[in-house]
C-alpha cells in the first residue's frame, strides 16, 4: 500500500527513497538546523514532506554538485530553504526566480543599509590591487609593511588580496574534498 504524498515518513523510508544511510540523515540534522523531523516516543523520527524535499536538495548539492557542508549551509543562509527544495526537484524556473529576486533585493539597497562614510564595506569579487613586492614583505623597511601604521589594520588593497587568496584556498579545499 502506497502512502499519501502528504504523509509523514520514517527515517528508514526517507533513507530508502533518497538512497542514503540512516546515520547520514541523523548527522545532517546536526549540521542543518532547517531539517527538523518530528520525534515521537522512543526517539522515532517522522519526516514531513517539506523535510524530505529539503533533504533531497541538500543531497543533490553535496553528492551531485560537489559542495561541502559549509557551502550548502551558506546557500541555505543566503537563499533560503525554497531554493534548495527547487534544486532538489529540478525546478530550474523556481531557482532562476529566487536568484532574480535576490539580485533585485541586492540592487535595491535602502539608504539605511548602505555603508555610512567611514564604515568598512565587505570586499567581494576581484581584488582592487595587484600583488606587490611590498605586500609579500620583499624590499620593505621594518616599519613599512602590509599593516598600516595607524591602528595596526590592513589597508583596503591588502585586505582585498587576502580575501582573494582565501577564496582560492577554499576552492582548492572544495576540489580536494570532492576527490576524496
Amino acid at each position: 500500500m502506497e502512502k499519501s504524498p502528504d504523509a509523514f515518513r520514517t527515517i528508514s523510508e526517507v533513507a530508502e527513497e533518497l538512497d542514503l544511510p540512516q546515520h547520514v540523515l541523523r548527522f545532517w540534522e546536526t549540521r542543518f538546523t532547517q531539517i527538523k523531523p518530528m520525534k515521537r516516543g522512543g526517539g522515532r523520527r517522522y519526516y514531513r514532506p517539506q523535510d524530505v524535499e529539503l533533504i533531497k536538495g541538500i543531497r543533490h548539492m553535496l553528492y551531485d554538485q560537489g559542495y561541502t557542508i559549509k557551502g550548502v549551509q551558506k546557500l541555505l543562509r543566503e537563499n533560503g530553504n525554497q531554493f534548495l527544495v527547487a534544486i532538489g526537484n529540478g525546478d530550474l524556473a523556481a531557482v532562476e526566480a529566487i536568484a532574480q529576486r535576490k539580485q533585485t533585493e541586492a540592487v535595491e539597497l535602502t539608504p539605511a543599509s548602505q555603508p555610512r562614510p567611514g564604515e568598512e564595506e565587505q570586499l567581494v569579487g576581484q581584488p582592487k590591487a595587484k600583488p606587490s613586492r611590498r605586500f609579500f614583505g620583499l624590499g620593505k623597511a621594518d616599519d613599512d609593511g602590509p599593516v598600516q601604521a595607524d591602528g595596526g589594520r590592513l589597508s583596503r588593497d591588502n585586505r582585498a588580496l587576502l580575501q582573494e587568496a582565501l577564496f582560492d584556498l577554499l576552492e582548492c579545499k572544495r576540489l580536494l574534498d570532492q576527490v576524496r
